[in-house]
């Protein structure tokens, strides 16, 4: 296999590692960005729901090819439902699927008015878990006002409020977690970091919990375990290494510069989380580390070809022109010679054509005037690839 054929084999691997590690969270920052994707949460499906019951499990049958399963509950409470249906205590309901149970175990259930009311998943429920559903704060409330109720009941020893609780935290803008800083219980949030029973899907969320209220002693942690040599792949990490951004600034972008950006022995993954720790920083940490800054770590990563399409596009999204030159040379180069990355050069190229001089500024009054330029050459020498990257192109807002 020759050189260009082994390194875009290499891009799509890593695509697709990208792509994992992106299923796994949320990908815009209107979530928790280090968490697993949104889920709906049970006061969400309480709210959206036509129709609310808790009911106890009666019996169920196995379906078969020729018939649907079916599962019959008994109405113990209704939540709510429209005025002119007429649900009551000790109803039976019969769902046209088979879901396991035990007599009288208690499920959550909701539905969904059309010409036929239509029920959705039943939620096994404790009685916990049902005294904790009936006294969260409606989703009308304001948002962070709602998490104050959740923070209380985050690693609760009953596993359904535990995960509950966690999704609330997770589906939140971060603009709706910082007003909760001073209420944090940082003590339980180093424990959990360091405990290994933690779920790791969580570890993300509470590494960025603890950059909020953090203290000295939770830096020095929080410092070890980014350094720790990973062992596959650390989900979670970039939550971390965002909250030991936001407590340290730029003394700790300077170790991370060291560990992840200009180590070339650092695992791809690790590489990958700190990116994503930049562009958070990015958006919400302005006033910890002055954006020149992120710009100075992000364009280290250059050096590194199987990321080189992402870290473009993201100084593309930055307005960082001070890499005009360097990217045109990149293009083609060793290394640098795969379509996604051609792609991204052009883009990048394209973003820097339609920048107004008066923005440019400084030394780069020129950037939109240079920008065309080699874009007009590229016409000449890679019309295909110019032409595949502007199909489908869109400024960046």
């Amino acid at each position: 296999m020759n050189v260009r054929k082994r390194t875009e084999v290499k891009h799509c691997g890593i695509f697709i590692l990208c792509s994992l590690l992106l299923a796994l969270k949320v990908t815009t920052l209107e979530a928790c960005p280090f968490c697993p994707g949104p889920s709906t949460t049970l006061s969400r499906q309480l709210e959206l729901a036509d129709v609310a019951i808790l009911g106890q499990w009666s019996s169920a049958k196995l379906g078969t090819l020729q018939k649907a399963g079916q599962t019959s509950f008994v109405i113990s409470e209704v939540l709510h439902q429209p005025r002119k249906s007429t649900l009551k205590v000790g109803d039976q309901i019969t769902l046209s699927r088979h879901y396991a149970g035990k007599p009288a175990q208690q499920f959550f259930l909701t539905g969904a008015r059309g010409i036929s009311l239509h029920w959705n998943e039943p939620v096994a429920m404790t009685s916990a878990s049902i005294h904790y559903l009936k006294q969260a704060p409606s989703q009308k409330m304001e948002t962070s006002h709602r998490l104050r109720y959740f923070l209380n009941y985050l690693e609760h020893p009953d596993p359904i409020i535990a995960n509950d609780a966690f999704a609330e935290f997770a589906n939140a803008p971060f603009e709706a977690v910082t007003p909760l800083a001073e209420d944090l219980p940082r003590e339980k949030l180093h424990s959990w970091l360091e405990n290994e029973n933690t779920p790791v899907p969580r570890l993300g969320l509470y590494g960025l919990l603890l950059g909020l209220c953090g203290q000295e002693p939770d830096i020095q942690f929080m410092e070890a375990k980014i350094l720790e040599p990973a062992q596959g792949i650390r989900m979670g990490i970039g939550g971390l290494m965002s909250g030991y951004l936001m407590l340290t600034g730029s003394a700790g972008l300077d170790k991370i510069d060291k560990s992840k950006f200009r180590d070339k022995m650092a695992a791809f993954s690790e590489t990958f989380a700190a990116m994503q720790a930049l562009s958070f920083m990015w958006t919400f940490g302005e006033d910890k580390i002055e954006k020149r800054r992120l710009n100075q770590s992000m364009r280290l990563l250059l050096e590194r070809p199987e990321l080189a399409d992402l870290v473009i596009a993201n100084l593309a999204r930055w307005e960082d022109w001070t890499v005009m030159e360097r990217l045109a040379e990149l293009y083609g180069a060793k290394d640098y010679d795969v379509r996604s990355v051609k792609k991204a050069i052009i883009r990048y190229f394209l973003v820097a054509s339609l920048v107004p001089p008066t923005r440019a500024g400084g030394n780069d009054i020129e950037t939109s005037r240079k920008a065309k330029q080699f874009l007009e050459l590229l016409r000449l020498t890679d019309p295909q690839t110019i032409r595949s990257a502007e199909r489908f192109f869109q400024p960046p807002r």
